[in-house]
């Protein structure tokens, strides 16, 4: 547009088309952080966007609120049957729901392990399942699925919570695998520690929470937490039907926590 006037330009932006208008996509745990981004920046690209979380949260006016527990089959299997009353077509599936845990496989007790790796890499599997008549509907199908840089990074302190995250890292390529025949694009990314209210949260328990937020913002090379707007933008690229050519890949949005060995 470098040879035209800025009124030209201008009108020409209002009538271009957003590669996301119309789709229908559904976010889980869109009521707060990563998904609650995700949601709005979907819905102001022109899609129809579906949250499905426990409560409401803040996704309101965004996104369509549909109670789901992705960590009970019930509740997915309910949730899909409101889904159909809206739409029979999904175009993306966005799995970000998903809990934490702090501490050693020597603090792990057996009801943590059963309840992280139920909703953080099982909830994935059944959230994707009862998505899948819905997506097979799509000529532009795709799966994002939020891992983390615990996946490919030892963490201190999140045996558990990094035990969930490189299954969904897996996960996400064993997906990729068995639907891309099929169209279905599966695909996800790795952020480092996210400015989220999780993390804030997991700060507040701490003994010093400002030396700890300096500890964590330390740790990844910017020197900075990555925002909820840089992953969502991150998922919004490997969504979206331009990039048609692209799956089984894992994005890093880190600060350069996994790739950079920068000097002291």
């Amino acid at each position: 547009m470098a040879n035209i006037g800025w009124n030209t330009q201008l009108k020409v932006r209002a009538t271009m088309k957003s590669e996301f208008e119309g789709l229908h996509a559904v976010v889980t745990g869109a009521g707060s952080g990563i998904g609650l981004a995700v949601a709005k920046k979907l819905s102001s690209l022109g899609a129809i966007v579906f949250g499905f979380d426990i409560s409401e949260g803040d996704m309101l006016p965004f996104a369509t609120y549909i109670r789901c527990d992705v960590g009970n089959s019930q509740s997915v299997t309910e949730a899909y049957e409101e889904l159909s009353q809206h739409t029979s077509v999904l175009d993306i599936l966005a799995n970000n729901a998903g809990i934490g845990a702090v501490g050693t496989v020597a603090d792990a007790t057996d009801n943590e392990w059963s309840q992280v790796m139920n909703i953080n890499v099982a909830g994935i599997g059944r959230v994707t399942s009862g998505s899948l008549p819905f997506l097979r509907q799509s000529t532009s199908a795709a799966i994002v699925n939020t891992c983390s840089i615990a996946a490919t990074v030892g963490l201190p302190k999140r045996a558990v919570y990094s035990a969930s995250k490189g299954a969904v890292l897996s996960l996400t390529l064993a997906m990729a695998a068995d639907f891309v025949k099929e169209g279905i694009r599966v695909n996800c990314v790795n952020p480092g520690t996210a400015d989220t209210p999780w993390v804030s949260r997991l700060l507040t328990l701490t003994e010093d929470p400002v030396a700890e937020r300096a500890a964590l913002e330390a740790r990844q090379p910017m020197g900075r937490l990555v925002s909820a707007d840089e992953v969502a933008n991150a998922i919004l690229y490997l969504a979206s039907p331009q990039q048609s050519s692209t799956t089984g890949t894992v994005l890093a949005v880190d600060g350069g926590m996994d790739g950079l060995r920068l000097p002291k």
